[in-house]
């Protein structure tokens, strides 16, 4: 008896330590920003970026608005993959990105308070907190950090109530997105305050919130990438 329990014992927890490896080769492989795009945003004359260590900052060569976004990445998505798509905010509007390195790649995960972040552009007055796909539910639930005036949401939605709070809300969401759809953004709209803004892009997916290609689930985009960020920048110019 004593044999087959440890035979037992011994099956477990060479599953358990097969299923650990297996999780942690999964969250460490992010899907990676594409090369092309990294390059442009990195040689953009009107951007400055620099790799801090706990986050990437992105900031203007121009005057700077003195407003900052806390920008958390989606699920598995290499951080860098958000560049370009960002930087033509911070140029048009002067703002502040700092991009986060999330733990494993995944926000739920990370359990660093908003200062961490925050702290790597002191230069920064206001500060938003904002995200993709699960980076936006993350940051929901960082929008109380008392820093926080605004919360902006990339093709996400909120699992927290903050319909009662006194937060300036941006929603931007992509009509042809297959996993954050429009449906399920309208379906969590009561939890954020009844002032929110709410854009839809005509013809953008889940995937053009960055540059990191094709995404299992998403719908077919019918705007190109430069388009959908054409239309991001729009958006954040709107309310900043």
């Amino acid at each position: 008896m004593a044999r087959r329990i440890g035979v037992v014992a011994g099956w477990v927890a060479g599953v358990l330590v097969l299923a650990v490896v297996g999780f942690l080769g999964w969250a460490n492989t992010p899907m990676m920003g594409e090369r092309q795009a990294a390059i442009e945003a990195w040689t953009d004359p009107a951007v400055q970026i620099r790799d801090a260590g706990d986050a990437v900052v992105v900031a203007p060569t121009g005057p700077a608005s003195g407003e900052g976004l806390v920008f958390i990445p989606g699920a598995r998505v290499d951080p860098y993959a958000y560049l370009r798509k960002l930087s033509g905010a911070v140029a048009e509007t002067g703002l502040t990105v700092v991009v986060t390195k999330p733990t494993l790649n995944l926000a739920f995960f990370d359990t660093r308070p908003l200062s961490t972040f925050t702290s790597l552009a002191p230069a920064v007055d206001e500060w938003a907190v904002g995200g993709h796909s699960l980076g936006g539910v993350r940051a929901c639930q960082l929008a109380d950090d008392p820093v926080v005036k605004r919360l902006i949401l990339f093709g996400s939605y909120c699992a927290n109530d903050l319909s009662q709070t006194g937060l300036e809300v941006l929603s931007i969401g992509g009509e042809r997105d297959g996993l954050s759809t429009p449906a399920k953004i309208e379906a969590a709209a009561h939890l954020l305050p009844a002032d929110a803004t709410f854009v839809e892009v005509p013809g953008m997916t889940h995937a053009q919130f960055g540059d990191y290609g094709l995404q299992p689930g998403d719908g077919t985009a019918a705007i190109s990438d430069n388009q959908a960020r054409d239309a991001i920048t729009a958006a954040l110019a709107s309310v900043l």
